[in-house]
């Protein structure tokens, strides 16, 4: 997965993270988490990137490339939208 796919990863799951979080409804108006998550999710899934090419876990194009990529963009966005909603 290059760096488009880390892109589509992001949006994809900063969208859906922010949609299905039961705490979204406390947060206030509804616009301004979204960009929030988005970018948490963008930031989560490169920093889990960079962090599996430097410890080695895995290399471009890899299987497990994906889901951990995938959880430390979920990490990120649950952690934000709680504490966004929390403020």
């Amino acid at each position: 997965m290059g760096w488009a796919g880390i892109v589509v990863l992001g949006l994809v799951v900063g969208f859906a993270g922010w949609f299905f979080h039961p705490l979204r409804r406390a947060s206030g108006p509804a616009g301004g988490g979204l960009a929030l998550a988005v970018a948490a999710a963008l930031a989560g899934a490169a920093l889990a990137k960079a962090a599996g090419r430097a410890t080695g876990l895995f290399y471009d194009g890899e299987l497990i490339e994906w889901p951990v990529c995938t959880a430390g963009a979920l990490v990120l966005v649950a952690g934000l939208v709680a504490l966004r909603a929390r403020r």
